[in-house]
């Protein structure tokens, strides 16, 4: 555990994360023991200090519960906390606190035995703000704290003073003379920046207005110190203008997110002796390098040097040049840099290494080796492979920091630029793969294309790019040059792999690179060889998955690659194949203990799968785009994809084909047309004829038994799930029959023979959890909710609800999930929390919505109907029922019809209008009479009942009730307690 008092009080677990202690006098408490440094404070002092005149009625006592707080408190943020808080007859006290005052002070003693200011610089980045900040009794040691941080604030300043960098601190040091008006050697520091950044006269003034305030104020002159600065200005000083030890340039744009990974690279500097920065081109590794080289070049007293390698062969003789290090006839110029750098301290950035990895490597390995002093910070495409190497790869951009380098970038471009479209501007940011030498490039044609046509033309990036800054080398003054350095780098070997992984669609794995990557003399088994080495020289990322690492290229890689695959059909047809056969494969696994693992292979393969089925369909290959799209019409259902599944079966089946494989295809186009009922695509063809004439029908059959009985269609439902059963294989034998038991359970329940239903639940559940099949779990656990909440068990209607929600969250069933949530508002709905009712009915809403999912929308919006219209808020419960009510005449089944025109009966029952309740309560038993149902035709019974208790009709209004109940009776099913809203007000009312 660690405190900070350099700031607001502070406390972080070991693992660094913040904890927090939020009573006043608590975290008083424990900067009072910090401020101890260890050492007991007698109790009597603590209570002085700590509530001074305002003393508690009970200070002993007072005082003990207050540490009992702060033990409690920091057990929370780390377990065994609370054992460092001591007690004793000398008081209290902290066991050897971490503090990062105590830190501080290690740093800077460190940096002045070793003479290192960047330890310097690491000590003061610890100060957040005041040190005990907020704490009155802390002056005494927030003074001394203090004047510290002040003094490693001048030896800092001295030291980069050394290393010429007088501009820089001449508005720090500024700053801090204002602070502290009458400090001396703060003043001779800023005479120094001032006259080393050619602003002699403002240094002699600010000597003269310093010299008259000391006499007035103190009746003292200036130290002979800060005179000798003074006169040393006048006689115009060399030594004070001493020369930068450095040739690193100025940077002459902001460096824009990149704040986290700068001071990740400066922190391996300080453990480390070779850090190299890797990436792909253009991510901005020479922008990093320079810029953490500038941030830590005063810890170096020799000098940090920048030594650019792209224009030269001999990395020895690039060095030798920067470092004014004259070459000899006699020794090895290796040899002599080594002897040159002897007992140097300096850093050397060696920019660019990759087309000279051997020579930089043996290189940085001689002279870190014979020059202690010496670190390396190097970037390049590929590690150096030198012992003590760290590497650290540059990302790209993340999408909000892309989004302000574009925008600042555009801005510097035409004057006045406002990023008015902000989709525009993100999809040239990510489709530009948030690559900083990218998105420059991008900016330079805002002020002809603007944004929005900008973005629209970046298919033809390569054209589009091509006007960079002038004086910029010519790798980076066009996207293709960008790639082309890295291109030219390759054997030939690598560029055939890389151009071939151009057609795998965000990503893929080893065995799918090896499947389409093999051929004309490049092995199967060569392919993992090359694809590291691409990997090492960053122009194909591997992506850490539980599957195993996948391989993806960045877009503009992409783009490029595929411009230079001559073979791309020859390349693209193994990639259909092996999609297929993936497909193929998991189709088998899909139902069973491996379903989970299967359907998320075939979600991230999502967009390979749609890749083949373009590409299939773009070539006329009917075979294998029917193929495909029947083969993963049972993932298609699972998943929910309706929309998509109908789409690419309809265009699969524009292709002339197969006439088994057309039909087949015909079957599933149909099933999941009968499932989305928007209207848009309505079932035309004789599914009859279609059935007769497919083969492996089995799941499709199900599907479309699936479709009917959703929609109340029970009498059609029932044929094609008898059709179904007929069809499976003897793998799926014992699933599809379960399956199929699961349906015709809710097709029971729906009809009103809770009975039959239970049974078949009972049977398939126990086969489901034999074969491990979670979303058979799923559907069947679904039906045993509704049927405990019929029979009033809402404590089991609600455990199974979460365990459905469960199953549906693992497999990633979001459509399910919407259910589940909604079935949970309906529970909480009839135990009267009407809160919790409406959140769950709101996020299935949601969820059901995100997926465009309409029939899940139905279901959780009548949930909020049901609930105003129980708490009273009529008008309310009207808008959201009647928004469904043509959507269910139409497509949701006489059911959903039944009960939405019983609940807007009992709304207009409530407002008093009993000719509007009864004519919708009437129209409301039709439809439950359709269905079959007993309980919905009951609650149309109950309705009009009410609407005759408004009218004074009290024998008819009881026969009536008594009527209903006799239905429930009948399905043993009397109304529970939850459910009695209605029927309780309509026998008040009697």
């Amino acid at each position: 555990m660690r405190f900070g008092v350099l700031g607001p009080l502070q406390v972080w677990s070991s693992t660094g994360k913040p904890g927090t202690i939020r009573e006043t006098k608590v975290r008083a408490l424990l900067a009072y023991l910090l401020s101890y440094d260890g050492r007991p404070v007698p109790a009597d002092r603590l209570i002085e200090d700590l509530w001074g005149d305002r003393l508690p009625a009970n200070p002993v006592s007072t005082l003990q519960t207050r540490v009992w707080q702060l033990r409690k408190a920091l057990e929370e943020i780390e377990p065994g906390g609370k054992a460092l808080v001591l007690s004793g007859p000398a008081g209290y006290g902290l066991a050897a606190p971490a503090v990062d005052s105590e830190e501080f002070r290690a740093l800077v003693a460190k940096a002045r035995a070793n003479g290192d200011p960047m330890l310097l610089t690491e000590a003061l980045a610890l100060w957040r703000g005041t040190a005990y900040e907020g704490f009155e009794f802390a002056e005494a040691v927030r003074a001394r704290l203090e004047e510290e941080r002040l003094v490693a604030q001048e030896d800092l300043a001295d030291a980069r003073l050394a290393l010429g960098q007088h501009r820089e601190l001449v508005s720090e040091l500024g700053e801090l003379v204002t602070l502290h008006p009458l400090r001396e050697r703060l003043h001779a520091l800023h005479l120094q920046a001032l006259y080393g950044a050619g602003r002699q006269a403002e240094a002699l003034e600010r000597y003269d207005a310093l010299r008259r305030r000391l006499a007035d104020e103190l009746g003292v002159d200036p130290s002979p110190e800060l005179s000798a600065v003074y006169q040393a200005v006048l006689r115009q000083e060399p030594t004070l203008a001493t020369r930068s030890r450095t040739n690193l340039p100025e940077p002459l744009t902001e460096l824009i997110g990149r704040d986290e990974a700068l001071a990740t690279v400066k922190h391996l500097l300080t453990t480390n002796r070779l850090v190299t920065l890797t990436g792909s081109g253009g991510v901005g590794k020479t922008r990093m390098a320079l810029e953490a080289a500038r941030q830590v070049a005063a810890g170096y007293p020799d000098g940090a040097w920048l030594v650019e390698l792209a224009g030269t062969d001999s990395p020895a003789e690039a060095v030798a040049a920067v470092l004014s290090v004259r070459d000899s006839s006699d020794e090895p110029l290796v040899d002599r840099l080594a002897q040159g750098l002897h007992g140097k301290r300096m850093l050397l950035v060696l920019d660019n290494c990759e087309h000279l990895i051997e020579p930089v490597a043996e290189l940085a390995r001689v002279l870190l080796a014979r020059v202690p002093g010496l670190r390396i910070l190097a970037t390049s495409q590929e590690s150096l492979a030198v012992d003590g190497e760290r590497l650290w790869a540059v990302p790209p951009l993340e999408l909000d920091s892309a989004v302000e380098l574009f925008t600042a970038r555009a801005a510097s471009a035409v004057p006045g630029f406002v990023a008015d479209d902000a989709q525009a501007v993100a999809a040239i940011c990510q489709r530009l793969d948030g690559i900083p030498l990218a998105l420059e490039l991008a900016a330079t044609r805002v002020r002809a294309l603007g944004v929005r046509e900008l973005a629209e033309r970046l298919d033809d990036r390569f054209g589009l790019l091509v006007t960079g800054r002038r004086g910029a080398p010519a790798r980076q003054q066009t996207l293709r040059a960008m790639i082309d350095w890295s291109w030219d780098l390759l054997t030939e070997s690598e560029r055939i792999v890389l151009r071939r992984l151009a057609v795998q669609a965000e990503g893929c794995t080893l065995a799918a690179a090896e499947a389409v990557c093999a051929g004309d003399g490049i092995k199967p088994s060569d392919v993992l060889d090359l694809i590291s080495r691409l990997v090492d020289r960053s122009l194909v990322v591997a992506v850490p998955t539980a599957d195993g690492p996948r391989y993806r290229l960045l877009e503009s890689v992409t783009a490029y690659c595929l411009e230079r695959l001559e073979e791309r059909a020859t390349v693209e047809a193994r990639h259909r194949r092996y999609y297929l056969d993936l497909a193929v494969e998991a189709d088998t696994k899909l139902r069973g203990h491996d379903q989970q693992l299967w359907l998320s292979r075939l979600d991230v393969e999502t967009a390979n799968l749609r890749t083949a089925l373009e590409s299939s369909i773009a070539t006329g290959d009917a075979e294998t785009a029917l193929r495909l799209t029947t083969t993963l019409g049972w993932y298609w259902f699972v998943r929910g994809r309706l929309g998509e599944a109908r789409r690419s079966l309809a265009r699969a089946l524009a292709l002339p084909g197969p006439t088994d494989a057309k039909a087949l295809a015909g079957l599933w186009r149909a099933a999941f047309t009968l499932l989305v009922r928007d209207g848009v695509d309505p079932v035309t063809a004789d599914l009859d004829d279609l059935y007769a004439a497919a083969r492996d029908r089995g799941l499709a059959a199900l599907v479309l038994g699936s479709a009917h009985l959703g929609f109340g269609e029970s009498t059609v439902a029932a044929r094609w799930l008898d059709r179904a059963a007929g069809d499976f294989t003897e793998n799926d034998r014992h699933w599809g029959t379960a399956t199929i038991e699961t349906y015709r359970a809710s097709g029971a329940l729906v009809g009103g023979d809770l009975a039959q239903a239970r049974e078949l639940a009972a049977r398939s559940t126990a086969t489901f959890r034999e074969l491990g099949e979670r979303w058979g779990l799923l559907r069947v656990t679904e039906v045993l909710a509704f049927l405990a909440e019929i029979g009033g068990d809402y404590a089991e209607a609600t455990r199974l609800h979460e365990d459905g929600l469960c199953y549906a969250r693992e497999l990633g069933l979001w459509i399910e999930a919407s259910y589940e949530l909604s079935g949970l508002g309906r529970l909480a709905l009839l135990a009267g929390d009407f809160e919790a009712a409406d959140n769950f009915h709101r996020q299935g809403m949601d969820l059901a919505r995100a997926q465009s999912h309409q029939r899940g929308v139905q279901f959780a919006e009548v949930g909020l109907g049901l609930s105003a219209r129980r708490q009273g808020e009529l008008d309310r419960a009207e808008t959201h029922l009647r928004a469904w009510l043509d959507w269910c005449r139409e497509y949701g089944g006489a059911a959903g019809v039944a009960l939405i025109l019983a609940e807007l009966g009992f709304t207009a029952e409530q407002r008093g209008d009993a000719d509007q309740a009864r004519a919708l309560h009437t129209e409301g038993l039709a439809a439950a009479k359709q269905v079959g149902d007993p309980r919905a035709i009951a609650l149309a019974y109950e309705g009009l009942a009410g609407v005759e208790s408004l009218t004074g009709n009290t024998a008819e209004a009881r026969r009536l009730l008594d009527r209903a109940a006799a239905l429930r009776d009948s399905v043993g099913a009397p109304l529970p307690e939850g459910e009695r809203f209605d029927l309780n007000r309509i026998t008040a009312r009697l």
